[in-house]
């Protein structure tokens, strides 16, 4: 499956299919995330519900601390 992340257009695994399981692959130790999906920001709790398919855009973005 292709993905649009963050601008990048990358190959997925078929083992995909949740927005939960694109941050478990691209963000493994799941810092606090903000999730975009085809222009729509998603709850945390929806990101196990929401599916991903061939072509879904998704932004990620996680918070750095400092100073």
């Amino acid at each position: 499956m292709e993905l649009l992340i963050n601008g990048t257009t990358v190959q997925s695994s078929n083992n995909i299919t949740t927005v939960s399981d694109v941050i478990d692959y691209f963000i493994p130790d799941r810092p606090a995330v903000v999730v975009e999906h085809n222009g729509n920001i998603l709850t945390k709790e929806n990101h196990s519900t929401v599916n991903v398919k061939d072509g879904d855009k998704i932004e990620l973005v996680n918070f750095v601390g400092g100073g």
